[in-house]
């Protein structure tokens, strides 16, 4: 702990770390100011009412991204998830079109090319995703239903999000860590002392039940930011061979290197993904509620079922789970090609010990990338489902045959009643929200260390010792 309040002294000790440190805190205040104006001609008694019907759906998730201004409906109401589904988009183009993945190949100039595209695509997504929470909120009757009261609503959160995209793009460059994911990380943290209240009032009231659940879900929620930790900054490291080679008149010496590849390659996107897939049912329902007078259409057979269907519903959870290990397997085939990794390595004079260049070591990187890829999705699913089951519970008696009896035996046994009910805490801090939090506090952590040792200065670690960020 020494150690660690004197790399935290440290850091003020080096005056360009401590102005990047005192910029980034100043902008993180001007975007959580941004989030307390609240956007004009907005009915907030009507919309506090709307938002109790609405919370499980698609709008939850958005709002869980904009830290709570969603909710607001204030100027940063959509945060920086406009930019979010840009940059997923410019990924996947490569993908589909030779002619884009020429731009990306370009250096630094396809990097900013790519860049530009990004804001443009961001613009124009917000635009249409504006107009279509201005045209829920006129429908609600949150805002008057006018051409000119939508106009608004447009026109201000789309300039926004290009502003929280600005700020982002500004911690980047001349502050600490990436902008964008500490922007996210400080709309989550702001929900924190709610939590944090809830638990100190469940221990004050004085029952030793109570006080045993505080202390399990603490430890469990500290096992399983031990378990983050660990795996994000766990590599699986390849031995890459290079051959001497003679350029003109000079001959270039053999090296040793060595390729690291990350357990978790997919990051957080997979639970996002599949969290927003999962979210339109409700959504769906939402905007086009079946017929009270008709309860016997397919329709709303089908709402009626879907009712149901948030965390815990165990038919949610399976589909949660398996959606989780699709997209970790679809959005690493993306974004780590085997073949082109191969093709580069050959082309450069690389290769693996005991695998023959080209597709036999294609197919080498691609059978330990899909092993990493097994564990890695079962990581994600794991992580994304104890955080639910803690606060939302697992209802067993929506199980099949065996579950009302299973419901009756857990309810009627001491330390296990808590199963189908959860813990009874109304904050949210899911897999998604772990991940992020433990994921950018790595980052930036990792930034602040390679400068204080850079600047000859002990880390968080002490001397000879480095803290590895996950995209180290």
């Amino acid at each position: 702990m020494e150690k660690f309040f004197n790399a935290v002294q440290n850091m003020f000790k080096v005056p360009e770390l401590r102005t990047r440190i005192l910029f980034t805190l100043g902008l993180l205040a001007v975007y959580r100011f941004g989030a307390h104006v609240q956007a004009p001609g907005i009915n907030g008694a009507q919309l506090e009412r709307v938002w109790g019907e609405v919370a499980g759906t698609l709008l939850g998730v958005l709002d869980l991204f904009s830290g709570g201004n969603f909710r607001t409906i204030s100027v940063f109401a959509l945060g920086v998830t406009p930019y979010i589904t840009a940059s997923i988009i410019m990924q996947l183009l490569p993908v589909l079109s030779p002619a884009v993945k020429k731009i990306q190949e370009e250096g630094e100039v396809g990097r900013q090319k790519m860049n530009q595209w990004t804001r443009y695509g961001t613009v124009a997504l917000c635009m249409v995703q504006t107009f279509f929470v201005a045209t829920w909120l006129s429908r609600n009757q949150i805002i008057p239903e006018t051409w000119t009261a939508t106009a608004m609503i447009v026109i201000t959160l789309t300039t926004g999000t290009v502003f929280v995209m600005w700020l982002g793009e500004q911690i980047t460059e001349r502050g600490v860590g990436n902008g964008i994911s500490l922007l996210i990380f400080a709309g989550i943290v702001i929900g924190l002392p709610s939590g944090i209240q809830q638990i100190f009032g469940r221990v004050s009231a004085g029952d030793p039940m109570q006080t045993l659940g505080v202390i399990f879900l603490i430890v469990v929620l500290v096992a399983l930011i031990a378990l983050i930790v660990y795996v994000e900054s766990a590599r699986r490291h390849i031995s890459i061979s290079y051959a001497s080679r003679r350029v003109g008149t000079q001959t270039f010496r053999g090296q040793e290197t060595s390729l690291p590849l990350k357990i978790n390659m997919g990051g957080v996107i997979p639970v996002i993904f599949a969290s927003s897939v999962l979210a339109m049912p409700q959504t769906l329902f939402s905007a086009f509620p079946p017929d009270p007078n008709n309860p016997t259409s397919t329709w709303s057979q089908v709402s009626a079922f879907f009712q149901q269907f948030f965390g815990g519903d165990p038919y949610y959870e399976l589909i949660f789970l398996s959606l989780i290990v699709i997209f970790t397997f679809f959005y690493i085939t993306i974004i780590f090609n085997t073949d082109e990794v191969a093709d580069n390595l050959r082309k450069h004079g690389g290769f693996i010990a005991g695998i023959r260049p080209g597709a036999p070591t294609a197919e080498y990187l691609n059978g330990i990338l899909t092993r990493l890829t097994t564990v890695g999705a079962l990581y994600l699913a794991f992580v994304a489902f104890v955080p639910q089951l803690l606060l939302s519970g697992f209802k067993v008696a929506r199980l099949p045959f065996i579950g009302t009896s299973v419901d009756n035996f857990l309810m009627s046994t001491p330390g296990l009643s808590w199963i189908p009910t959860g813990l009874g805490y109304q904050f949210f801090l899911g897999g998604t929200s772990l991940l992020i939090l433990v994921g950018v506090a790595m980052d930036t952590v990792s930034q602040i260390e390679a400068q204080l040792v850079m600047k000859n200065y002990e880390g968080f670690l002490g001397s000879g010792s480095r803290l590895r960020g996950r995209r180290a």
